[in-house]
């Protein structure tokens, strides 16, 4: 059974008085412990399906099944509890969190909310979380605005996996971080993958990322798909349009330098 099924989801808006379509009759699917990727170039409806999977807005047309039951059909309390399985990391983690509250405020919010674990228990979940990132327990008592990108980005990640989800959407979630640490982040979330069987929606316009974490990629063209399939074998030779484009645009690696 799928984590994610989207079927014929479909948002419009309108841009100078006239509708367009953000996005528009776009299926995909997703399996445990699978990672599939949503690249297109901007405005091509990557971030906007991120919001309708989260039901952060709500689509025109379409139906959205999350582990077997129709996430647009559950009530409010339902609604909540399921938000527990189905986490976000966003691009700037400085921007989702309030940058003055602790580390250790941000992690337990998320145990608390969720009656993941007692009052007493919390700060030994929140040490494990921070080591099972690869921080340090000692930070806990830091202030967001206090630490580095790599760093506040490790506590997004473990506060997505705090509530122990199935699928995590990551919107460009390492596109603002070094090289060096973008690699580390990227082997962070492999990991996480395999010992937790998470599956990932991975949004990126970065198909050197891509190729490297995802299984399979959609390829978006103003809201539609243009080609999908496996991640390495649609890069590595593309068949639209948009595809080709992308890929020329995607720097290549000088190997075997003189």
């Amino acid at each position: 059974m799928s984590v994610l099924a989207v079927s014929s989801l479909a948002k419009r808006y309108h841009r100078g008085g006239k509708p367009f379509a953000a996005v528009d009759d776009v299926s995909f699917d997703i399996g445990p412990a699978e990672t599939l990727a949503l690249a297109g170039p901007s405005g091509s409806g990557k971030s906007t399906i991120a919001r309708l999977v989260l039901r952060l807005i709500e689509p025109d047309t379409g139906r959205i099944d999350f582990e077997g039951a129709d996430f647009l059909a559950l009530s409010c309390a339902a609604l909540r509890s399921c938000r527990a399985r189905i986490q976000m990391v966003f691009q700037d983690p400085l921007a989702a969190f309030n940058p003055h509250a602790t580390v250790g405020r941000v992690l337990d919010d998320p145990l608390r909310i969720h009656n993941i674990a007692s009052r007493a228990e919390r700060p030994r979940r929140i040490a494990a979380l921070l080591e099972r990132v690869g921080l340090d327990a000692g930070l806990a008592a830091r202030a967001i605005h206090e630490i580095s990108g790599g760093q506040r980005q490790r506590v997004a990640i473990a506060r997505a996996i705090a509530t122990h989800p199935s699928l995590i959407v990551l919107d460009e979630a390492v596109s603002a971080l070094d090289v060096s640490v973008r690699g580390q982040i990227l082997e962070l979330l492999l990991d996480l993958q395999r010992q937790e069987r998470i599956a990932y929606l991975f949004i990126s316009h970065d198909l050197g990322v891509i190729r490297a974490v995802a299984h399979r990629i959609v390829i978006l063209d103003s809201g539609r798909i243009a080609e999908s399939g496996d991640a390495r074998a649609v890069i590595a030779n593309p068949q639209s349009a948009i595809g080709k484009a992308l890929v020329a645009a995607t720097p290549k690696l000088i190997r075997n330098r003189p």
